[in-house]
């Protein structure tokens, strides 16, 4: 069980005012805020003004993209590599790497364009063989990628020329398109080997605006400004991302300089930074999330394969409670993956309300008695799980004890354990 979501980092963020910024894509928490604060006096002085330092609670893991399962991951090979496509700040999907792209109008072909002189930071041009292997790389088995789902439907992939790629699928596929923002690989790198297993993981090439510099376990990753960028060289030159395993000790470095950008918890954006110093020093911002959190249930676990069963437990769970009590009103509760802005979101999906009497009904149908212990029962084992969920971030960890509360109440036991960023993702969401 993880009450966690994708990202560690909320969509209340810290900019250090004095530093020169390229665009970075934050996301966070299921929040959906919307608020602006900006400085109107003179800062203090950054410490190093063409670098851009940023905290993460959480270590990468592996730094190529069809395998950056994690946030961290992914944090840092959105700035290395790049997809056919991406979103732009309307969220509307536009070349990347592809210059341009078309697809019909029923959905089953896709052909995209490539740049001419995009080269990988070894030097050799990415083409459309590039694509080929990124492709057959993600859809083969022996490869530990969660993405693969991603290019089911597809049918084939066929190398038009040198900077031309077509894409079949088998039947229209709604998020086709969108799959195509995986970053690419090196063919010339890593054809024939084990991607699972290859250096390339801790030593990566892309195409990205940032070149990989240096990576010291336990402490920083350091990528440099790739003067090929061809976007142009990025105006930060150097950017660090400085493993801080605790939201508290970030906040420290924040406020001594030594960090440059944070998302702040709920409590440190309503509560620790509207004073002159942070007014001063620092633009504050929040915004909508691009991402969620989340309880997700293990489905091998007879209990939680139930839909009734996993529908009894959000009628339990007050998720305003968790709003209101953790979050300090800085979200709302999510019907789905999706925010509003999205395309993809459907206004008509409606969130199951808090009753606690409609959760009890539904277990009862599903076969669950309460015993004399006051805890639910059904084949004479006691309905009890653990709920995991990683170190360093106190609002999840309030969540999950707020879900703990509450399921009680309908007689369910449930045990809090708070793993380690990467122990949680090693021994548990990566099984």
């Amino acid at each position: 069980m993880d009450a966690g979501g994708r990202g560690e980092k909320g969509p209340m963020t810290f900019w250090n005012t004095r530093k020169i910024l390229s665009h970075f894509g934050r996301a966070g928490l299921f929040l959906l805020v919307f608020a602006f604060v900006g400085s109107c006096t003179q800062p203090k002085e950054p410490k190093n003004p063409s670098a851009l330092t940023e905290a993460s609670i959480g270590e990468p893991k592996r730094l190529i993209p069809m395998m950056a399962s994690d946030s961290a991951s992914q944090d840092i090979t959105g700035l290395l590599f790049n997809g056919l496509v991406k979103y732009d700040k309307t969220l509307r999907l536009v070349g990347d790497l592809a210059e341009s792209f078309e697809r019909t109008p029923d959905c089953r072909w896709a052909t995209f364009h490539l740049r001419k002189g995009v080269s990988w930071h070894d030097g050799p041009e990415f083409t459309a063989d590039d694509v080929l292997f990124t492709y057959q790389k993600v859809i083969d088995p022996k490869i530990v990628t969660p993405y693969s789902g991603n290019f089911e439907t597809v049918e084939k992939v066929e190398k038009v020329d040198r900077y031309t790629v077509r894409v079949t699928y088998k039947e229209p596929f709604a998020p086709g398109l969108e799959s195509w923002g995986m970053g690419m690989i090196p063919q010339h790198l890593l054809e024939g080997k084990d991607l699972n297993t290859d250096p390339f993981n801790r030593r990566p090439v892309g195409t990205g605006p940032f070149r990989f510099s240096e990576w010291v376990t336990g402490q920083k990753v350091v990528l440099k400004a790739n003067p090929d960028a061809f976007e142009g060289k990025p105006e930060i030159e150097e950017y660090v991302y400085r493993l801080i395993p605790d939201t508290a000790t970030q906040f420290l470095e924040l406020k001594a300089l030594n960090i440059d950008l944070m998302g702040l918890s709920p409590v440190q954006y309503r509560k620790q930074t509207d004073d002159r110093f942070f007014q001063t020093t620092f633009n504050k911002f929040n915004y909508p999330a691009l991402s969620y959190t989340y309880m997700g249930y293990n489905l091998q676990d007879p209990k939680f394969s139930d839909k009734r069963v996993r529908q009894a437990l959000t009628h339990a769970i007050n998720k305003n409670a968790i709003i209101q009590g953790v979050l300090f009103g800085l979200g709302k509760p999510a019907t789905g993956p999706y925010i509003p802005e999205s395309w993809a979101f459907d206004p008509s999906v409606r969130d199951l309300d808090y009753d606690r009497e409609k959760a009890k009904a539904l277990l009862a149908e599903a076969g669950w008695s309460v015993g004399d212990d006051g805890l639910l029962k059904k084949g004479g084992k006691s309905f009890a799980f653990t709920l995991l969920t990683n170190q360093g971030n106190a609002e999840r960890a309030k969540a999950a004890e707020i879900i703990q509360s509450d399921l009680k109440q309908i007689g369910i036991q449930v045990e809090i354990r708070i793993l380690e960023w990467q122990t949680l993702l090693h021994q548990f969401i990566d099984k």
